[in-house]
Formats: structure tokens, sequence, C-alpha cells
């Protein structure tokens, strides 16, 4: 197959599949005569893996585990589970992180009238100006 067509049936489009072989996150393809990648089936699937694994936010590095751990029959679900509840925890710090940011922000612009004139207590807690209390 060429790469159009395991793009399309991958869900991962051309320029990805080039970035994943540049940096080594799937192997380099075969070429044909002409220059052209070559692709199998099980190029396809291993696309399709690196897809949903980046669909729930997995960094590039542990999703290089996963594949590793994917392709290692002698592997324990162990230390799959390990790779995905530490993730879990990224992702609950990521969560409080932006709730704190939101209700910093949801805070300023309660103290805000929007009306006509130019006093803006967005402005100034942006600033520095004011004391907030998100600081």
């Amino acid at each position: 197959m060429n790469i159009g067509t395991v793009a399309e049936s991958s869900g991962v489009s051309a320029k990805m599949i080039r970035y994943y072989e540049e940096t080594g996150l799937i192997p380099q393809t075969r070429r044909s005569d002409s220059g052209y990648r070559k692709y199998l089936e099980t190029d396809v699937h291993t696309l399709r893996f690196i897809r949903r694994a980046r669909d729930l936010g997995f960094p590039i590095e542990r999703i290089k585990e996963l594949l590793r751990l994917w392709q290692d029959r002698t592997r324990t679900s162990r230390e799959v589970k390990a790779i995905a509840l530490n993730h879990v925890a990224a992702l609950d710090a990521d969560i409080a992180k932006l709730t704190s940011l939101r209700n910093a922000v949801g805070h300023l612009a309660g103290l805000c009238h929007g009306d006509e004139h130019p006093e803006c207590p967005i402005l100034d807690g942006l600033s520095g100006d004011a004391l907030t209390a998100w600081e």
C-alpha cells in the first residue's frame, strides 16, 4: 500500500506517518525501486494503535513503551497498567490545573462590570495592578 492508502485506512495523516518514521516511533518502511514507501496491513494496525493512544492523550514516549509492550507477547499486564495509571495521574494533575485556571478567569470576569467604563479588573489582574485571589 502507498502512504495515501495507509493514511486513509489508519486515520493518521501522511505527514504524521512521515514524522513517526523520522522520530523512530515506527520503523522506516520499505521502499519501492522508484523510492515510494510501501506499507503492509500490519503497519495500518500499528498506526491505528498510535492514533488511539494519541486520542487518549498519551505522550509519544509513553506510546513507544505501549507499542513495545503490545508487540511483546511475554509482557505482563502489570507493566501496561502502570503506564495507564501514571497517565491517569498526569491527566488528573492537568484537570486540576485547568480547573484552577478556569476558576481564576471566572473570578476576574465576575469582578468586571462589563460596561462602558474603562476600568477593568480583568486587565488590572493580568497586569498585576490589583490583588487577586488566584495568585
